[in-house]
């Protein structure tokens, strides 16, 4: 397999990759990433293939790969550190939480005790708050 992604450090970028991985405070996936950019750089003596460097820190042939590609296309920082992932939006805001609250603390319908998670979640769903919810996100809203 041919290399298609060649890697060149400059000295300052070699002196913050190495400050990385000594100071210890970075995460596992993070040092990972400087070792293998360190490693694949072109510029020193020594040049190990990429095979090697995947044995050598314990990962994947893909993933050495994909580092090279990340920092030949986007840079140092694309390439150690991933891009923020948002998330879902809650179904819970703070207003249907407030409801929520109300009805968990207003009279059981006819026939039950007490409110179930299922019944706050059915009733929400009924009273049109939300389209769907379950009743563990229940639990954890209540929880809160």
């Amino acid at each position: 397999m041919r290399t298609k992604y060649y890697i060149y450090l400059s000295k300052e970028n070699r002196q913050e990759l190495e400050t990385l991985i000594h100071s210890g405070e970075s995460s596992a996936r993070t040092q990972t990433r400087a070792r293998i950019l360190l490693l694949t750089d072109e510029n020193q003596k020594k040049k190990k293939g990429t095979k090697e460097i995947a044995s050598a820190l314990l990962c994947s042939l893909p993933t050495t790969t994909n580092i090279r590609r990340k920092f030949v296309e986007g840079g140092l920082e694309n390439a150690l550190y991933d891009k923020a992932r948002p998330g879902a939006i809650p179904k819970i805001t703070g207003e249907i939480e407030a409801q929520l609250t109300m009805l968990a603390c207003s009279a059981p319908p006819e026939g039950r005790k007490r409110w179930t998670l299922q019944l706050l979640a059915d009733k929400l769903v009924e009273l049109k708050l939300v389209d769907s919810i379950s009743d563990v996100a229940i639990m954890h809203r209540l929880k809160k």
